[in-house]
């Protein structure tokens, strides 16, 4: 992995850990009209963690970090497929699991900036079909 992709990788998992530490409600809004699957969301996030271990022996992220990330792929792991099928701003309202996964992503911002709250990431359009 070259150096310009470390820090993408580190850069995307900062900041889908700040969406993930966000509160439900502004979770919901940075969703607005987007049908984004909850089975697609852990799958990120389950990627991102794994994809951190790499990345904290290169020395992109700390020991603490990645206890951390750890527990939060963990926490991922544990949900079982029926409850990965929908939505995710569904499953954010219905499922406490968001919830556990919520204090775990803060605990991690925290201890690497000693602030939960970050920017969300910018939303990705919809696509359009356009060329």
């Amino acid at each position: 992995m070259n150096h310009l992709g470390e820090a993408h990788l580190r850069t995307w998992t900062l900041r889908f850990m700040s969406l993930l530490a966000a509160e439900a409600r502004d979770q919901l809004a940075w969703l607005g009209e987007r049908e984004l699957e909850t089975k697609d969301v852990v799958e990120e996030a389950e990627l991102l963690c794994r994809v951190s271990e790499e990345l904290a022996e290169r020395g992109a992220f700390e020991p603490e970090d990645m206890r951390n990330l750890r527990a939060i792929g963990w926490r991922l792991g544990e949900i079982d497929a029926a409850c990965r099928v929908g939505l995710w701003g569904n499953a954010l309202t219905t499922d406490p699991a968001w919830d556990d996964i919520r204090s775990l992503a803060r605990r991690f911002l925290l201890a690497r900036s000693g602030d939960w709250r970050q920017p969300l990431p910018r939303p990705v359009p919809p696509d359009t079909g356009d060329c």
